[in-house]
């Protein structure tokens, strides 16, 4: 069954990156949960998209550059007045959520535009700390933070994500040691290709599906999952596709 991955949580319902997009997110029945994780200046992970503070907290300046108790003082609720002082999660925090359910999580090393020195370590350690190292994908837009992930766990699940087209992205991620490839939804080349992908031992998931016509042609092009801002209609649709198939 085609996986559907709550993109930075149920982003269409609360703000993303947060405890409650999470828990919304396993309310409407996703598979997993897919977020983005920094460091502090302290060595923390912590969860959240961009690599500045200002579009989704009220904070200033670069994350890299706050220690974790002035990240977790600031309010992430992205100026959603119902969701006012949620705050920006710890690894941990996300991960204790998600242990107890059969969701996964598919963890994004935000790690392309900043360099984190030990950052695939910290998320590693904090992944097997909870019990969850058979339940996480790991994923980077960084080559180099895939093979990294690779190396050092050599039984996960890594992905490569891309938004520009590697040459020959399926042997570029083989010879990195993924396991997946993430392409954005615009250079999703076919069913074909996940074919291929599937025959190379390579996962294929999509990212970021949010029409549900869209999502339907995915599901019948065989894909292993897609991401979502709207999980609860992800579910109905993948219901609705399954049912179909079954009366024909």
């Amino acid at each position: 069954m085609v996986e559907i991955w709550a993109h930075r949580g149920a982003k269409a319902e609360a703000p993303e990156n947060t405890l409650a997009a999470f828990a919304l997110a396993i309310d409407a029945g996703a598979d997993g949960i897919e977020f983005d994780v920094q460091l502090s200046s302290d060595g923390h992970p912590v969860v959240i998209h961009d690599e500045t503070l200002e579009r989704t907290t009220d904070g200033e300046g670069w994350v890299k550059d706050h220690t974790l108790a002035e990240l977790l003082a600031l309010d992430a609720s992205g100026g959603v007045e119902e969701f006012a002082g949620e705050p920006i999660p710890r690894l941990e925090q996300v991960l204790a959520l998600i242990a107890p359910t059969p969701l996964r999580a598919n963890i994004e090393l935000k790690n392309s535009e900043v360099d984190y020195p030990g950052l695939e370590e910290a998320v590693i350690a904090a992944v097997e700390a909870a019990g969850m190292s058979k339940r996480v994908v790991y994923s980077s837009f960084s080559a180099e933070s895939v093979q990294r992930l690779a190396q050092l766990e050599p039984d996960a699940e890594v992905a490569l994500i891309y938004s520009r087209p590697p040459v020959r992205p399926l042997r570029t991620a083989q010879a990195l040691g993924a396991s997946g490839l993430h392409p954005d939804r615009r250079l999703f080349p076919g069913a074909g290709w996940v074919g291929r992908a599937h025959r190379r031992g390579l996962a294929v998931r999509v990212w970021v599906v949010n029409s549900a016509d869209r999502m339907t042609k995915l599901i019948r092009a065989g894909v292993d999952g897609f991401f979502t801002d709207d999980p609860r209609l992800a579910v109905s649709v993948r219901d609705a596709a399954t049912a179909s198939k079954v009366t024909r």
